[in-house]
């Protein structure tokens, strides 16, 4: 019984370990990070459930508090990634409003440039 005990307390230590370290370590993707800490919560609250179901508190409490925390990150993470869309769509949107076209040119800003496009050919060119 003691042998069983101890092995789920390593494991859920190790999941612990991993959910903490990997996506910060690893991962650079906004996204990726996201459901990493969105899968993390899920198997922290796996292990949880299983140290409730099996009378080993020290497991249902390391679960609980994996899944509690992974569930904040992956929260941040969410409000992070809706944040970085929508300053990009933003940007885009003032962007491409000062874009107009003469003739078969468009004439357009982008990244504090002013450019035109050919419609005909399709050549891009750098206003001076």
């Amino acid at each position: 019984m003691d042998r069983k005990k101890n092995f789920g307390v390593l494991a859920a230590t190790a999941l612990m370990a991993i959910t903490a370290l990997s996506p910060a370590a690893v991962m650079a993707d906004s996204q990726k990070n996201k459901n990493n800490w969105r899968n993390g919560a899920i198997g922290a609250a796996a292990v949880g459930v299983y140290g409730l179901t099996h009378h080993n508190n020290t497991l249902g409490v390391l679960g609980a508090a994996g899944a509690a925390y992974s569930a904040k990150r992956y929260e941040d993470e969410r409000k992070n990634q809706s944040k970085a869309s929508q300053n990009r769509a933003r940007y885009h949107r003032r962007s491409s409003s000062s874009s107009y076209v003469r003739g078969d040119r468009k004439y357009y800003t982008y990244n504090g440039q002013r450019y035109y496009k050919n419609l005909s050919t399709g050549e891009r060119v750098k206003v001076n």
